[in-house]
């Protein structure tokens, strides 16, 4: 029940991204043509740029858990066995602990927004806590993620974003055909 609360979470918070990225392309489509037929669209730069933040942070759980996160596993990758997993375990904490610590400050941010009743400059005035949630609630569920992962390792498990050894050769070759790691 839990595990598939958790993956609904991270395919919501991908969903969530793709809408973002979506928004940027309409609203960079109705900047570019509308100066064109002289049709304004007031703050689509601000708008732009928050759909901007809210898809990179919402986008980050759904990527780490499927294995695309871009990953530096120069020493990680040549340990094995219990060094390996001490290694992952050392890895996932030092990340659980930034994250934290980058949630709370972000939550602080956008609840100080909240609370001086901060405005955005633009043409349309927005509070400033909402474009904001877009990063903390992003750096929320990529914490919840990352402790998932940290839970799973420490049960002895493989972590869900390292891909399972290829059964074959010739499921070697394809994988490294595609670009894929082994």
């Amino acid at each position: 029940m839990i595990r598939r609360s958790l993956d609904a979470l991270y395919l919501l918070a991908g969903y969530a991204a793709g809408l973002g990225l979506v928004t940027i392309f309409v609203l960079m489509m109705l900047l570019s043509v509308g100066r064109e037929i002289n049709f304004n669209v007031p703050s689509g730069d601000d708008f732009t740029g928050w759909a901007l933040v809210a898809m990179a942070f919402l986008g980050t759980a759904h990527t780490f858990k499927k294995g695309e996160m871009i990953r530096v596993g120069l020493l990680v990758e040549r340990l094995h066995g219990p060094a390996r997993r001490a290694a992952e375990l050392i890895s996932l904490t030092i990340a659980a602990s930034f994250l934290a610590y980058f949630t709370f400050q972000s939550g602080k941010l956008a609840h100080d927004s909240w609370r001086f009743f901060d405005m955005s400059t633009g043409v349309v005035s927005v509070p400033l806590w909402m474009p904001q949630m877009g990063m903390v609630v992003g750096l929320g569920i990529l914490l919840i993620a990352v402790l998932d992962e940290l839970v799973i390792v420490a049960r002895g498990g493989r972590p869900t974003y390292e891909p399972e050894p290829p059964k074959t050769t010739e499921e070697l070759i394809e994988r490294i055909a595609q670009g894929g790691g082994v």
